[in-house]
C-alpha cells in the first residue's frame, strides 16, 4: 500500500504531515515558559477577605496593622512609631508569639511611594511572612 501519489517520473508525495518539528518548537516553548513564569510574579502579597457564615477562631484574632499617616507618622496600632527602624523590633516582639506572621499596610494616598517602600522594607525584615495591602473601593 502506498503512502503518496507518483508522477510521471517516478517519485511519490508524502501525504502525511511529519510533526516531529512541531513538538520540538512546542517543547522548546514549554521550557521557555516554565523558565520565565516564576519571574513574572508580583512583589506585593495580598490577602483577600474570606466570608463565612461560622466565625472562624483564626480570623478572631485582631490583625496587626500599620498605618503611615498623610504627614508620614508611623503606627503600630495605636502606638507611633518614630521611624521604619524603630518599627522593626517592635514587630518581633509583637509577632514572636504569633503562629502566623502577618500584617496589613495602611498607607494614605498622598504619603510619597519612598516613604511606603521603607515601611514594607521595614515589615519584611521584623521577618513577616504575608503583608496585605489595604485599600478602598472607589465610590461609584
Amino acid at each position: 500500500m502506498e503512502v503518496g501519489r507518483r508522477d510521471s517520473s517516478g517519485r511519490s508525495t508524502l501525504s502525511q504531515i511529519n510533526v516531529t518539528p512541531f513538538v520540538d518548537v512546542m517543547l522548546v516553548l514549554l521550557i521557555i515558559f516554565m523558565v520565565t513564569a516564576p519571574m513574572m510574579e508580583k512583589g506585593v502579597d495580598v490577602n483577600l477577605p474570606e466570608v463565612q457564615n461560622a466565625p472562624n477562631l483564626a480570623a478572631a484574632k485582631e490583625p496587626l496593622v500599620v498605618t503611615v499617616e498623610k504627614n508620614g507618622a508611623i503606627s503600630l496600632g495605636r502606638s507611633k512609631v518614630e521611624t521604619p527602624a524603630k518599627l522593626i523590633p517592635v514587630l518581633q516582639q509583637v509577632l514572636k508569639d504569633r503562629k502566623e506572621k502577618e500584617v496589613f499596610l495602611e498607607a494614605d494616598r498622598e504619603v510619597p511611594y519612598g516613604k511606603v517602600v521603607q515601611v514594607m522594607a521595614a515589615i519584611r525584615q521584623a521577618g513577616v511572612d504575608k503583608l496585605g495591602m489595604v485599600a478602598q473601593e472607589p465610590k461609584s
